[in-house]
Formats: C-alpha cells, sequence, structure tokens
C-alpha cells in the first residue's frame, strides 16, 4: 500500500482526484482539544485500500477537494467511534460528513463487545497488535516523525479489512440493513448541538442542589457555556465546575461575598464578577415554574425487580442464540426502566428490537412465556 504525507495544496489535489472514484474511504483524524472548546484538528488520515495518506490540515489553508469526497453520497465514509471525529468536520463546515459506516457501532452486532476500541478489534479480527507508544502525542507539533505518520496511518490502514471483514460477516448474518438508523443518528446535526440552556446538566453534582439552586446553576452554566464557545476556551477555563457549584449554593449578592467562594480564583471574580452577580439576581427574579427540574427518581419495586431479573433471562438467551455480548443488547439499568413501564428505551429500536425488543413485549404484554424444555429456557408464543 502506498503511503503519502500530504501538505501543500497540488499534492491534496493529486490524492484526491486519485481515490475520488473508490466506493468507500476509510477516515480518521487526531486533534487536540485540551486548550480549546473546540477541537483542534491536526491530522486527517484517509485510504481506499490501495493509498494511505496523512493529510495536514495545519499546513493547508483550503481542504475543500477533500471535502468534496467527504460530502459525497456515493462514497461511503468508514470510521471507528465516528461522533468526535464527524464533530470536527461539523465545526469546520456546518455539514456532516455521509454516508457513514461505524465499525465500532457494526463490531457489537457481530457479537464483539460493546464499544470496543480500535486496538482490540484489530486484535480480535486480524491478530494484529497495534503500536500503543504514540497515544498521547502532541499532534499540533511539526514535524511528525516516521514513527508517528507510521501511528497515525495504522488507525486506517487496518481499517479496511476490518470494514469487509465484519461488513460480509454482517451481510452474512442479514443483520447489514439493522445498522442504518443507527448511522443516520451519527450524521443528524442535532446529536452535536451543545444548547447553553442545557449545560447545567452537565455539571456534577447538580443532583444534589435545590430547586433554586439548580435555577442559579442553569443560568451561570448556560453563561459559562456561551462564553466558552465565543471564547473557542475550556469550559473549566472560563469557571470550573466546583466554584460554579458553590455560586449555586451560597448565591452571593455582593463582591465581598463572592470573593470569599471556594475555587473561584481572584483573577474571575475581579473580571466577570458583575456578570455573575447579574446573572445570579436573574435567575433569582426567575418565576417557580421556570426553574429547572431533576428528572424524578423512579425507584423499582420488588415486583418490578423480579421481573427485571425475568427480561434480563430473555436477552442473555437471545444473546447466546445470536453470538452477541449481553451489554450490547441491554444494560440491566434499561431491563429496570422496562418493568417499571418505560418506552421508548433503546433495546426497543432498531436492531436491538429485531433480536430481542420484541420479544420482551411479548412477555411483558402477555403474547409469550418462558418455559424449559429439556432443561434449557424457551420463549413460547401463546395462543388463544
Amino acid at each position: 500500500m502506498q503511503e503519502r504525507y500530504v501538505d501543500t495544496p497540488d499534492a491534496l489535489h493529486a490524492l484526491c482526484a486519485e481515490i475520488a472514484g473508490s466506493p468507500r474511504l476509510m477516515l480518521d483524524t487526531e486533534f487536540m482539544r485540551e486548550k480549546t472548546y473546540r477541537a483542534q484538528l491536526c491530522l486527517i488520515q484517509v485510504c481506499d485500500g490501495q493509498v494511505a495518506a496523512c493529510i495536514d490540515p495545519l499546513a493547508l489553508d483550503d481542504l475543500s477537494p477533500l471535502y468534496a469526497l467527504l460530502f459525497n453520497p456515493n462514497i461511503v465514509k468508514v470510521l471507528h467511534a465516528a461522533r468526535q471525529d464527524l464533530e470536527i468536520f461539523l465545526d469546520l463546515t456546518g455539514k456532516l460528513p455521509a454516508p457513514i459506516f461505524d465499525t465500532q457501532i457494526a463490531a457489537a452486532l457481530a457479537g464483539h463487545a460493546d464499544q470496543i476500541g480500535y486496538g482490540n478489534l484489530v486484535r480480535e479480527l486480524l491478530g494484529v497488535d497495534l503500536d500503543k507508544s504514540h497515544t498521547r502525542t502532541d499532534w499540533s507539533r511539526r514535524p511528525l516523525d516516521r514513527q508517528q505518520m507510521r501511528y497515525a496511518l495504522d488507525d486506517v490502514r487496518y481499517l479496511v479489512t476490518v470494514f469487509d471483514r465484519l461488513n460480509a460477516e454482517l451481510a452474512r448474518r442479514g443483520r447489514l440493513d439493522w445498522l442504518q438508523p443507527d448511522f443516520d443518528a451519527l450524521t443528524d446535526p442535532a446529536l452535536y448541538r451543545n444548547d447553553p440552556a442545557d449545560a447545567w446538566q452537565r455539571v456534577k453534582g447538580a443532583g444534589k442542589l435545590k430547586p433554586k439552586q439548580l435555577a442559579v446553576l442553569a443560568e451561570l452554566a448556560a453563561w459559562r457555556e456561551r462564553k466558552a464557545q465565543d471564547s473557542n476556551r475550556p469550559r473549566r477555563w472560563i469557571l470550573a465546575d466546583d466554584p460554579l457549584l458553590a455560586l449555586a449554593r451560597i448565591q452571593p449578592d455582593n463582591e465581598n461575598k463572592l470573593a470569599s467562594i471556594r475555587g473561584l480564583e481572584a483573577g474571575h471574580a475581579k473580571k466577570s464578577g458583575k456578570e455573575l452577580l447579574e446573572h445570579i439576581r436573574t435567575a433569582l427574579a426567575r418565576p417557580k415554574e421556570t426553574w429547572p427540574r431533576l428528572p424524578e427518581f423512579k425507584r423499582t419495586t420488588p415486583q418490578q425487580e423480579a421481573l427485571s431479573d425475568l427480561l434480563m433471562a430473555v436477552v442473555r438467551l437471545r444473546a447466546e442464540e445470536q453470538a452477541i455480548s449481553v451489554q450490547s443488547l441491554a444494560s440491566r439499568k434499561e431491563l429496570d426502566a422496562l418493568a417499571r413501564g418505560e418506552r421508548g428505551l433503546p433495546v426497543l429500536k432498531g436492531w436491538r428490537q429485531n433480536l430481542v425488543g420484541n420479544d420482551l413485549l411479548d412477555l411483558l404484554e402477555e403474547r409469550a412465556e418462558l418455559h424449559l424444555e429439556n432443561a434449557h429456557l424457551r420463549i413460547r408464543k401463546r395462543t388463544g
């Protein structure tokens, strides 16, 4: 397989023209986000099975020849654990590459562990142990040495065979079409939208606050999210979670009280103190009916817990029959929710519904029953 390092406009045009006729394109990225809100794209790896290339976005002002391929509906973009990579291209272009094939999702349906890592999947399918020595490489530094480029290219070089084998296995099992709803979900821009109004839900420790404190937290978290987005800086650089929670609890109403908040650096208090106090006042002035509410905790009764055990038995049965991991089908938490009467769960959607979700519903709605047959558990449809 040819290897290329592409860092000039002419080389990029030549590469894209060469691989434009391929029906599938392996794709991966290397990025940094320790010092930014949005990921800083540092390297793009592509492979069509004949050519594997590292494209240097730090050296290229115009990536439009590559974008033409990524947005070409006739080329399937193959990635592993695609979400972060796709988000980068959405931030850069306002669009998402499509159609896509995520080998992590496909691997679960083919019997591998749920959310399996790329290295483990390559080992299981190909018997190859990938080099891990450059896991913490600073990909923004130049020049990249030969070992770094080889490491980066491994992420697409072996992906060709991984994709081919998963594709063939799922086609043999008649499951390829089952993946499409999962892939379509990854190309929905709404998945990547970080609404400042919802930012409080991602603050660890929010569940311990009282309703009025939650109102203050929601207001301050939205302010922090907007600041981080506008300045392209990490949230913690604007204000860390601990002082954010402390502000929500204590609700200072003047600069002296603000300065006493533990974890709030003097520089932050001086620079953003007036804004913080204003947002606290705004939150406290909101009517109670507008305050955010935590999801209601739903306790599982002993009867429901026993029913959840029964549902898990069905999941284990189907997992064994279909040579797929139990966790790939449903978690215990999900089955507890199902036993409590909740619906709209992942196990009742897409390919999971085909494999086990319909059986669970049949059991819950008394259209089927479990029975022992020669010491083996079986699901039997009820008649009449």
